[in-house]
């Protein structure tokens, strides 16, 4: 017996006895399917033509007196192959398309963050002190231009004024900052 020759109720199956068997049973099967796919009709095709596979490589299992009693192995064989194929997907990580890859923050690893903090420190002993108190109040501690000048007691203008003076020497002090000048 052959690949292309196996036995369906006593008489050898070919290629047009497969395909009757898909035309009898390929819609419930495929709806059944698909809803274990959660909609996904590549998905669901995929699985219908993995279950007639199986049903070629088991000819055993469809010798019957009635042809409509397949029906049941082969909805029982699609719905274990769904779920073999559910769990499959959720043991492995999810895929990422590239466009989402694209878009996807670079996160530096925690040496270059603090090496990065150790800059802004020095960078910013290197600060006037009313700059480096402006900078400290509106940039670190997250106070509004109106609390930092009622802190300090100064005029909300100049705490505006200061700090962009401030964060000017900065730019020329940090690496990487001294092309954004002008």
């Amino acid at each position: 017996m052959t690949a292309g020759t196996t036995l369906i109720n006593g008489t050898t199956t070919a290629e047009h006895e497969l395909a009757a068997l898909q035309r009898e049973h390929g819609r419930p099967l495929f709806a059944l399917l698909l809803r274990l796919c959660d909609g996904d009709r590549q998905r669901a095709e995929d699985l219908v033509q993995e279950t007639l596979v199986r049903a070629w490589q088991h000819p055993e299992a469809l010798r019957a007196d009635d042809f409509d009693s397949v029906r049941p192995w082969l909805l029982t064989v699609g719905r274990r192959l769904a779920i073999d194929a559910r769990r499959a997907r959720q043991a492995r990580p999810p895929e990422v398309g590239d466009a989402i890859l694209e878009n996807a923050r670079v996160c530096a690893d925690h040496a270059e963050r603090a090496a990065a903090a150790l800059d802004v420190r020095e960078a910013v002993k290197t600060l006037t002190p009313e700059h480096r108190e402006v900078l400290v109040l509106v940039y670190f501690q997250g106070a509004s231009v109106a609390e930092a000048a009622q802190t300090l007691g100064i005029p909300a203008g100049t705490v505006k004024s200061r700090a962009y003076y401030a964060l000017r020497a900065l730019r020329r002090v940090l690496p990487g900052y001294a092309a954004d000048l002008r």
